[in-house]
């Protein structure tokens, strides 16, 4: 019965997403005059979106000029410095410790299988929570509203699949990797050749993006220089892995999750604050914010929308102004929620409890905490859109990427300035912890790809001793943070944000559609393993490499051309002897100077070929077909009879430390 009410509302969260991601974006724009009607999603934000009853402010006439807010962030250096070195002096006491725990090959991958349900759900948030979660979601929301909020909706709708597909079956059918799940009953040396490559693949899509996210970080706030920065993320990452492995990585994960839940609660518990904790009133000073309004005003003016007032207020809290396209919110949705349950990283932390049932507890644990930590962004977002206005972040960046930091100074401040850089060198903190922990993560899954897979059970047929088999995972480790540092220091100036979209393009194309047919289908085999990952890779990677993804300097130019003229036109309408003011002049320069690029992208294209910017609507059934047509053309008798020993020892457990001996 308990299973059944768990798959009810896994399909009631995913058709309100599904309704919220196909919903056209001009379709919650009201008509003048009326007053707006939203339908209310199933979140507990709901009833302040259109509440039952209640009239919405008569549209007004466009709101009088206001005097725009001054928003900076300067983090004090030595607060801040002290609060890193505070961090990363208790993290690498719990490293030393660790080295004291690891000696075996159990040990390093999968801590021993000695972590508890309730260890393994907060280290499975650590995993997951992100800086590109943590500053990224907020800032969204920040810019645009309740389409920033899908993001978050998304990925926590992707614990629903890992809790009822695959925690527990990986669990008891795998031993520390992807290819030992993949492996069982099919030929071991060429599917854990593949799977290590589609391993290797992700974690790299995935580390560049954190590195570089890491590098521009630490250089915006406290003024170390990228490379700097860079090379000490690395060093500190190598050695929580090599030194520490699965034990040191997953208490690295727990603190940062708790540190970056406290930090949210405390932020969020002063956004509330200023509203008296009435969030009925909060989001009506959403609807009523003459900034907002202004913002909101301005983005729909390009899609050939004229709104003004309150109209504009509430158009911030629907669908439709940042994910606009139905289709590429379809594809978005389909990579986050079924990309999360194919990630290496996360998969082998079902390897560290000791048993199926501790699988599950963790990732119910991790769902509650991942689910708060969403809510909380989402205060954050629409705090700093009342606090700072979407005008005085962009100010600062114009991704939006910093509004959860300066809220915090912000908000700090007004109860002390000290306490405003404490606050904010804390969280500068927490961000630089959250990279560690997912960096630490994403290194050990690679390694273990590398060194389990391919030199222990490829190259040396499973014949290495314990010492051996460490020595290996400790070498593979450091190799791979150094490659990883490297990709870093030259990714520098290059546009990383697609590697993201990447590694959920391939872990959802690639890997899933492998191991759901490995371990739910009789007939799946060699031939079906090798195929689904082939294509489910190759046809992500792809099409995200002619997608909009990619740079294209003739679109690039339009665009300047574009901008060039919108500012001349405000120039020529300036009284005489007035100038432009100093940011518009830079941005008339910059689009200038941007309006004579040429060439075409790293693909040789002048525009996209393929118009979504997440190719999972395509390449997940292209996954899943070619794993199903290559088992279906290739059969194999043997991985039929073993079909009944991989279900009972999935759903069972007996049998599961001799997982890998066949």
């Amino acid at each position: 019965m308990t299973f059944k009410k768990l798959i009810i509302a896994a399909s009631l969260t995913l058709t309100v997403a599904a309704a919220a991601f196909a919903e056209e974006p001009k379709a919650a724009v009201p008509a003048p005059g009326s007053a707006p009607v939203a339908a209310a999603p199933a979140t507990p934000g709901a009833p302040v979106v259109a509440a039952p009853g209640a009239a919405m402010p008569t549209p007004a006439a466009a709101p009088a000029p206001v005097e725009k807010k001054k928003v900076t962030l300067k983090a004090n250096r030595v607060i801040t410095l002290s609060m890193f070195a505070v961090i990363i002096g208790i993290t690498m006491s719990v490293v030393v410790w660790a080295a004291k725990q690891t000696k075996s090959a159990a040990d390093f991958y999968a801590a021993g299988g000695g972590i508890t349900g309730t260890q393994n759900g907060w280290a499975i948030a650590g995993d997951y929570m992100s800086a590109a979660s943590f500053l990224g979601i907020s800032g969204l929301i920040s810019l645009y509203g309740y389409d920033g909020f899908m993001y978050s909706v998304g990925w926590l709708v992707a614990y629903i699949t890992v809790l009822l597909i695959v925690a527990e079956p990986c669990r008891n059918a795998g031993k520390y990797t992807l290819g030992d799940i993949l492996s069982f009953r099919t030929d071991p040396k060429p599917v854990r050749a593949f799977a290590a490559i589609s391993t290797v693949a992700v974690s790299t899509f995935y580390l560049t993006a954190q590195m570089v996210g890491a590098g521009k970080l630490m250089a915006l706030l406290v003024g170390v220089p990228y490379k700097t920065a860079i090379i000490g993320v690395g060093i500190l990452m190598v050695g929580y892995v090599v030194f520490g492995g699965m034990t040191a990585t997953t208490w690295v994960q727990i603190i940062k999750a708790g540190l970056l839940m406290s930090g949210a609660f405390l932020l969020s518990f002063l956004v509330l604050l200023k509203c008296n904790f009435n969030i009925f009133a909060f989001f009506q000073t959403i609807v009523d914010s003459p900034d907002i309004q202004d913002h909101v005003s301005k983005l729909v003016l390009k899609d050939g929308v004229t709104l003004n007032g309150a109209d504009a207020g509430q158009r911030f809290l629907e669908p439709g102004l940042f994910l606009k396209n139905p289709l590429d919110q379809i594809s978005l949705g389909m990579a986050l929620v079924l990309g999360t349950a194919g990630m290496p990283h996360i998969l082998m932390r079902f390897f560290t409890v000791p048993t199926a049932q501790a699988a599950r507890k963790s990732v119910i644990i991790a769902m509650f905490i991942i689910g708060g930590f969403y809510v909380l962004t989402t205060l954050l977002g629409f705090g700093a859109a009342i606090n700072l206005t979407p005008q005085g972040i962009i100010s600062v960046d114009p991704g939006g990427n910093m509004a959860t930091l300066i809220l915090a100074q912000t908000m700090g401040a007004e109860i002390a300035p000290i306490f405003g850089d404490i606050f904010l060198a804390f969280l500068c903190s927490v961000a630089f912890a959250t990279i560690l922990a997912v960096v630490s993560g994403l290194v050990l899954a690679a390694s273990a790809a590398i060194a389990h897979d391919i030199y222990v059970n490829v190259i040396k047929d499973g014949h290495a001793d314990q010492h051996e088999q460490v020595m290996a995972a400790r070498i593979t480790s450091l190799v791979v943070g150094v490659v990883g540092i490297m990709i870093g220091l030259m990714a520098e100036k290059a546009n990383v944000a697609h590697l993201v979209a990447l590694a959920f393009a391939v872990a959802s194309s690639g890997n899933l559609p492998v191991v759901v047919l490995s371990l739910f289908w009789r007939k799946f085999n060699t031939a079906g393993v090798i195929s689904g990952l082939l294509v489910g890779t190759i046809a992500s990677i792809g099409l995200v490499m002619v997608s909009p993804n990619m740079t294209y300097p003739k679109t690039v130019a339009a665009g300047a051309k574009k901008v060039v003229a919108a500012l001349e036109k405000k120039q020529a309408a300036l009284p005489p002897g007035a100038t432009l003011s100093e940011k518009d002049t830079k941005a008339l320069a910059k689009a200038k100077v941007d309006e004579q690029l040429t060439g075409t992208s790293m693909m040789g294209l002048e525009k996209p070929l393929f118009t979504l910017k997440n190719p999972g609507i395509i390449s997940i059934p292209l996954g899943f077909f070619a794993a199903i047509l290559g088992a279906l053309m290739f059969p194999s008798k043997r991985a039929e009879e073993m079909f009944d020993e991989v279900y009972v020892r999935q759903n069972t457990g007996l049998g599961m430390a001799k997982a890998i001996d066949h």
